[in-house]
């Protein structure tokens, strides 16, 4: 069935009106991505043309995502906003708090006697504020919408980065925090600046052991992990074209590993296909009627240059298999490139376990593709010399590849066939061993590769690469396997090649699900009460924070981090996601992640208050104790990674009043902006190196804090010598007026007192 559809219908009824207007406002052809955002605004029509980059904009996204991980925190900021029902089409999906161990159905019940308070405060909230809940073992939450919700030319907020996986059915679908869907959830706009657009021309076709996961590996190399930041990844030309939607979901997803705010395709016949195969013919014909207005204009294809604000180029038909890694997913690699790499760097070639699945892989395309392999493994007496894991990505696709005998080829070749959940992609996978420590190579289809990520483990060395290549290296055992010409040994020693996955688009006898595990709300929830016990160790109500102020002065440095500092750095999932409902037990995982530039080691940073070394937590919380406010400051594109606005959250609950860094990652500065914090940015780079260790800093200007004017910090040393220097930041009038209330919530309480 398709969801909304009235919705949908009045997202397109408008569509040719605004874009048109808009069109002759901009007096230009116009990419998909700005017809998208020009009939999103919260005022309807523009009298100007916005700057990209530069101006903030107000949007009215047509519908909301939560995973159950961030859910708990927006559901908890909701719940004070005031509200009655959610003022848009908002859905939850509990799928982060499974840990893959056993097999799917031990570990789903596992997950269920081990977080049913979660679930059923999930499930409760959902119910009362007109919420679409899908339960644990439904699916990964940006498979399940791309399957039930994504439509061309709409525009979503999810609260997980890779909400962006909806681009593949052509929406303009961005990763935020839990406080941004708060603004929506409540009936206000949300706020963006305006992105800049990179546009992606695709030639060619794909073929053989390439895959539509190769495009986004090229593309992270060209563009790191953050050459997208700020911008919109629009793909298109024939090549584009020639790509199935949940190929198109692959590429869009793996867009957040790169920065971008989102990535898109234009409307075509291969979305056109999965919305019908998907049970949403009425959603495809709608797109029909106004499809010229699903796509990018015909003159900002043919000339590229002129409309986007970068331009790559790819030939399909020359893409060569790669795998990105380790540590981070923008080190690319192609395959038959790997031996000299890898043993130049000393990455371990053995192979120990292959992994398939998570939100970016785990269509049944991507499981067809890789079971055309385990077959040919299993036919030619091969014996995989690594583990194998499936995590298929919604029941839907799990119950028609169980029908097909997809599943049980992969349990020929003993896979471990885990819940329809995220799992070891982030971080919940109880691997055997991995609390030894000891270096190891595991290939995997997922997004991010970063440290400890999968098991824990730092010396895990996690490659990506696609479903297809995923298998074949595992069965090999190799890294450096190149299945286009490696030969294999098998039980009978003769010497056999693997010939090229095969694979279908969408599954030949069509979808099929008994039950696909979705529980609509009750139509008036005004009678439901939610209760947290004050005891809880799960779940913690909220209490607003208080202002900061514009007196801050005698601010200790609580760690001054080097290098990269992603989201999981700041706040780490895995075991951490149990606490990611009660704000004051997760925060004794603020920044234990981070590396301490002084002394090159995790979780030790120097009190000043004792002159001793302590947890950054338990350093935190005896600034705070104190009444002392403290910093933290960073490198380039700090906060990359998760949209998870605890890494925001704990600082602020710790008592930060300010992140002072090179460069953001655009989710984690608006996150901290929410919460009514200063995220701001060096004016000169090379003032990261004045800051000492025992420094403490005096803001001198904060009561003239305004749009566009530099903030003066004063950096006080031990031996009596300053430091004055100017930060830069991007508030805007209203963020501003966050600050001053302490968050972006308590505005939204005030504003409905």
């Amino acid at each position: 069935m398709a969801f909304d559809i009235e919705m949908i219908k009045g997202v397109y009824n408008r569509m040719a009106e605004r874009v048109d207007s808009a069109r002759t406002v901009v007096n230009k052809p116009l990419t998909l991505a700005e017809k998208i955002l020009y009939n999103h605004l919260w005022d309807g029509t523009t009298n100007s043309a916005f700057k990209r980059g530069k101006d903030y904009v107000d949007f009215a996204p047509d519908r909301i995502a939560c995973q159950d991980a961030t859910a708990q925190m927006a559901l908890l900021q909701f719940m004070q906003a005031g509200k009655n029902k959610v003022a848009v089409p908002t859905t939850v999906h509990c799928d982060h708090l499974i840990q893959a161990k056993i097999g799917a159905d031990k570990d789903l019940q596992t997950a269920l006697n081990n977080s049913s308070e979660v679930f059923n405060f999930l499930a409760s909230v959902s119910n009362k504020y007109g919420i679409g809940f899908w339960k644990p073992g439904a699916g990964i939450i940006h498979q399940v919408v791309l399957e039930n919700y994504a439509f061309p030319g709409g525009m979503m907020i999810g609260t997980d980065s890779h909400t962006v996986n909806a681009g593949g059915l052509g929406m303009v679908a961005i990763g935020v925090g839990g406080a941004d869907a708060v603004d929506v959830m409540a009936g206000m706009p949300w706020e963006l600046k305006f992105p800049k657009m990179i546009g992606v021309k695709l030639t060619g076709k794909l073929s053989g052991w390439s895959a539509p996961k190769d495009v986004i590996l090229k593309v992270a190399g060209i563009l790191t992990a953050k050459g997208g930041t700020g911008c919109i990844v629009e793909y298109f030309g024939e090549g584009a074209k020639s790509i199935s939607a949940t190929g198109k979901g692959t590429i869009c997803n793996m867009g957040a590993e790169i920065g971008a705010t989102t990535s898109t395709f234009g409307y075509d016949e291969s979305m056109e296909r999965y919305l019908r195969a998907t049970n949403r013919n009425e959603v495809a014909d709608e797109a029909n009627k106004i499809a010229s207005y699903l796509t990018g204009d015909a003159e900002v294809y043919e000339n590229p240059a002129q409309y986007f604000d970068q331009v790559i180029e790819i030939n399909l038909s020359d893409l060569k298999p790669h795998l990105n890694g380790p540590f981070t997913p923008d080190l690319t690699t192609e395959v038959g490139k790997m031996t000299e790499k890898a043993t130049k760097n000393g990455w371990p070639l053995k192979v120990e376990w292959g992994l398939i699945g998570s939100c970016t892989n785990s269509s049944y395309e991507d499981l067809s593709r890789a079971a055309s392999i385990a077959k040919q493994a299993i036919d030619k007496k091969l014996v995989a010399k690594a583990e194998f894991g499936i995590n298929p990505g919604s029941e839907q696709v799990r119950y028609t590849a169980e029908r097909d005998g997809l599943l049980k080829i992969f349990e020929d070749l003993d896979a471990k066939i885990f819940t329809n959940a995220c799992g070891p992609c982030i971080g919940q996978w109880a691997r055997e061993g991995a609390d030894k420590q000891e270096k190891n190579t595991i290939v995997h289809s997922f997004n991010r590769n970063f440290s400890k990520r999968a098991d824990g483990n730092p010396n895990t060395h996690a490659f990506v690469a696609s479903p297809s290549m995923v298998a074949a290296v595992a069965i090999a055992g190799r890294l450096d396997f190149n299945p286009l010409t490696d030969k294999l040994i098998n039980q009978n020693g003769e010497e056999v090649l693997l010939d090229e996955p095969t694979g279908f688009e969408l599954p030949p006898k069509g979808f099929e699900v008994d039950d696909p595990g979705y529980v609509p709300p009750i139509e008036d929830g005004s009678h439901i009460n939610i209760t947290v016990a004050p005891d809880s160790k799960r779940l913690q109500l909220l209490t607003p924070f208080t202002p900061l102020g514009n007196d801050i002065k005698g601010a200790k440095l609580l760690i001054k981090a080097y290098g990269k500092c992603t989201t999981d750095h700041i706040s780490m999932a895995g075991p951490w996601l149990r606490y990611r409902g009660h704000l004051d037990n997760i925060s004794n995982n603020m920044l234990i992640g981070a590396i301490n530039a002084f002394n090159k080691e995790t979780n030790k940073v120097k009190n000043q208050l004792t002159g001793e070394y302590g947890h950054v937590p338990d350093v935190a919380r005896a600034y705070k104790a104190a009444g002392i406010k403290s910093i933290v400051v960073g490198d380039h594109n700090y906060g990359e990674g998760s949209s998870r606005e605890h890494a925001a959250m704990e600082p602020r609950h710790l008592g930060v009043a300010a992140v002072i860094v090179k460069s953001f990652a655009r989710i984690h500065e608006t996150n901290l902006k929410k919460q009514g914090m200063l995220g701001l940015t060096f004016s000169n780079e090379s003032d990261y190196d004045l800051i000492k260790e025992d420094d403490t800093f005096n803001f001198l200007d904060l009561n003239e804090f305004a749009p566009g004017k530099q903030l003066t910090l004063e950096i006080v040393h031990t031996d009596g010598s300053k430091d004055t220097i100017k930060l830069n930041h991007t508030y805007n009038a209203g963020q501003i007026e966050w600050y001053k209330e302490g968050s972006a919530l308590n505005l939204i309480k005030k504003q409905n007192n």
